[in-house]
């Protein structure tokens, strides 16, 4: 039972997180995006947000700048940290733009302030768990597009409701974590998201 708990920490690691939220979004899209669309626009995102931080933490660790890919260490998060900012901008202001999928910009504008509050909390020592910031930002963009196109996607939102608490759980086992840093996690996540359903809902 302890080794399928740990497995949500790798399973939701917040490198995939995108890639689930671009993944659900074309779950409920009502645009009339064809396959052709949607797989140049999932490969976008997919490079910049997922094997370009993959990339950069070989180099980093080859550097002996950090040591896994869980970045445990306080210490070793800034940089990564502030790569991803950079990589997110670049995201929503070269190609996922409010002109072109709103719905997806504003889940990575949310994601860039995520990442942004973490990084400034690990200048004064508080550490933000960075998996509890993924999976609860993930949960309110489900939530919130299923509000804007008006769907059904109740099952699916329990479902990362109850991932939340399976990731939390992961955490604590692997002793990652303590429950105040999972809670300030889960916020820097999730109260972005929400802010932003102001400007798309």
């Amino acid at each position: 039972m302890r080794k399928v708990v740990i497995a949500f920490s790798y399973l939701f690691h917040p490198v995939f997180i995108s890639v689930y939220a671009t993944l659900f979004y074309f779950l409920l899209d009502v645009n009339a995006y064809n396959t052709t669309q949607k797989s140049l626009i999932l490969l976008q995102i997919t490079i910049i947000t997922f094997f370009i931080p993959i990339c950069i933490f070989f180099l980093l660790r080859s550097l002996g700048r950090i040591d896994s890919i869980m970045l445990s260490e306080l210490s070793q998060r800034k940089i990564p940290l502030f790569l991803q900012c950079v990589l997110l901008y670049i995201l929503i202001s070269k190609s996922i733009t409010i002109d072109t999928i709103f719905e997806l910009f504003f889940f990575f504008a949310g994601a860039m302030i995520s990442t942004f509050l973490a990084l400034l909390m690990s200048f004064v020592k508080v550490k933000a768990s960075l998996h509890m910031l993924g999976i609860s930002a993930l949960t309110a963009f489900a939530m919130g597009l299923s509000f804007h196109n008006q769907t059904n996607a109740l099952p699916i939102i329990a479902a990362l409701v109850a991932v939340n608490g399976l990731v939390a759980s992961s955490r604590l086992v692997m002793k990652a974590h303590t429950g105040t840093e999972l809670a300030i996690g889960f916020f820097c996540g999730l109260v972005p998201q929400v802010v932003l359903w102001y400007f798309w809902l």
